[in-house]
């Protein structure tokens, strides 16, 4: 008889298996009365709000709420949804139930999310055929035959991101695909190659003129009376000289990818763990692009079946004024055909490809619609409206650029909204601007800029998911790596900011 055993039966204690059923019992019923208990406070913090009332800095909670959920978590997804529940019970928690469709149905219902879910989708299968094609592998190894350092890859990893300027979806998923045997090879690990990517992606498309970020921004400037009618690409082009950040985190991104600035914080941890043999970190499931099916092909085939549908996907997106989702319909075809007249592929296994790429994406899109439904209800509470007026006080001249600069960050950071903020806050921030006869591209700048840092250090927003996604690490080892080098970039955009406040003003 055990020792175990013993003490059982005569009543001292349990076996330790019992008292590791109870534990596991007992983290999900704490968990489950822990999140009860806080949106229970939610719904009585309703009870504060009469008819006509402001929310003021109650409509801050249910963003704290989904950054601390994150945290402590290390899952967007879930911690989104628990601060979309806390923002519904803060507004009416009578009807919860009916808000929560009602929203769901209104994001559904969006363009915007049409869109990306589209656009990401069919680019998830474009990959995932470029994958099981052979060209991402051929393109692998002609870099590898050129490529004999672990510097040399991180620079071409960042000089790639340069190239495929013309929308951070596109660089975010076809730049990581394309580095990952590379970057595993030199190991690196998977949270630096999400880094390399991303840190490329939103910061770098700001900065160009043709791109799906400056059309939009064009066109939205244009609305908010910035700017009389089609001038709104020409004060968009006298803004990029003041796009602090875009400057900032290419800044940043060099001194990592060449070694001058040091590894520290979460990205160390990181770095150690590849450099003993894993790149890709513990948690992650096997969900990325499937590579079992590869074909292959003699490299220099490989590699024209590779650069070929990228310089149509590219072409087509320009011709048809900056649309990402053309493009990616256009070139899609074109591989089919290509790799068909090949007989590389059949037309049944080009159509499963596809298929599975698009299932690939379905959580990123998942996230990225959540993040939609908590710009929808900070909006109904009012959130960056409160924000503005509160520091309105405190601004000047030359201090406006630096104050909105850090405003607008923090509100796209806790939305993850980088496009859709702008819809609300351009309205105030623009005329703000004219009474103060602020340097209209200097404003311009420091909103762009926030978008830029918004998205690139949100764990939950678009660019952040998807270069994650594609780089095969999930969006908080991402996120948490990669924002103290976001900050970094952040804190050089803001005394950049008040510096040419200053000066300009």
């Amino acid at each position: 008889m055990t020792d175990d055993t013993m003490r059982t039966e005569s009543g001292f204690s349990a076996p330790d298996s019992d008292l590791m059923d109870a534990t596991t019992v007992r983290k999900p019923l704490n968990s489950i009365l822990a999140y009860g208990a806080i949106l229970a406070v939610f719904a009585w913090m309703s009870t504060w709000q009469m008819d006509g009332d402001t929310y003021g800095f109650l409509s801050l909670l249910p963003s704290l709420l989904i950054v601390a959920v994150a945290i402590k978590t290390k899952r967007p997804l879930e911690s989104i949804f628990a601060g979309i529940i806390a923002g519904s019970l803060l507004i009416d928690p009578a009807s919860i139930f009916t808000s929560l469709g009602d929203l769901s149905m209104n994001v559904v219902q969006n363009e915007t999310i049409a869109w990306i879910v589209l656009v990401c989708g069919m680019m998830g299968g474009l990959i995932n055929m470029l994958e099981r094609g052979g060209s991402v592998l051929s393109f692998g190894e002609m870099l590898a035959k050129r490529i004999k350092t672990k510097r040399g890859t991180m620079l071409t990893t960042s000089a790639l991101g340069l190239a495929v300027f013309i929308d951070d979806y596109l660089n975010s998923l076809a730049v990581s695909a394309s580095m990952k045997n590379l970057t595993d090879r030199f190991k690196i690990s998977r949270e630096k190659l999400a880094f390399l990517v991303d840190s490329t992606a939103a910061p770098v498309c700001i900065l160009v003129p043709i791109s799906t970020w400056a059309v939009y921004f064009g066109a939205l400037l244009e609305e908010n009376g910035a700017v009389a009618d089609g001038q709104g690409m020409s004060l968009y082009i006298e803004s990029i000289p003041y796009m602090a950040y875009g400057w900032a985190a290419l800044i940043v991104v060099w001194l990592v990818a060449m070694g001058y600035l040091k590894d520290f914080g979460p990205m160390k941890k990181a770095e150690e763990r590849a450099r003993n043999g894993q790149p890709i970190p513990d948690g992650v499931q096997n969900t990325g692009f499937d590579t079992s099916k590869v074909r292959r092909t003699s490299t220099t085939v490989g590699l024209l079946n590779f650069l070929l549908p990228m310089a149509v996907l590219i072409a087509a997106s320009v011709y048809y004024e900056i649309d990402l989702l053309l493009g990616a319909l256009v070139a899609s075809i074109f591989t089919m055909v290509l790799y068909f007249w090949q007989r590389l592929m059949s037309f049944g296994e080009l159509t499963d490809a596809m298929l599975d790429g698009f299932k690939v994406m379905l959580h990123p899109i998942a996230v990225v619609c959540a993040g939609f439904m908590v710009k929808a209800i900070n909006d109904e509470l009012g959130m960056t409206p409160y924000i503005i007026e509160t520091i309105s006080p405190y601004l000047s001249p030359a201090i406006l650029p630096a104050l909105v600069f850090a405003t607008m960050a923090a509100v796209v950071f806790s939305t993850g909204s980088s496009w859709g903020v702008f819809v609300v806050s351009l309205p105030i921030v623009i005329p703000m601007a004219q009474a103060m006869d602020m340097s209209m591209p200097l404003t311009v700048g420091a909103l762009l800029s926030a978008s830029a840092f918004g998205s690139h250090a949100c764990f939950f927003s678009d660019s952040t998911v998807l270069s994650s996604t594609g780089s095969g690490c999930t969006p908080m080892q991402h996120g948490l790596t990669q924002i103290p080098y976001a900050l970094i970039g952040a804190a050089l955009a803001f005394v950049s900011f008040l510096v040419m406040g200053f000066w300009l003003a």
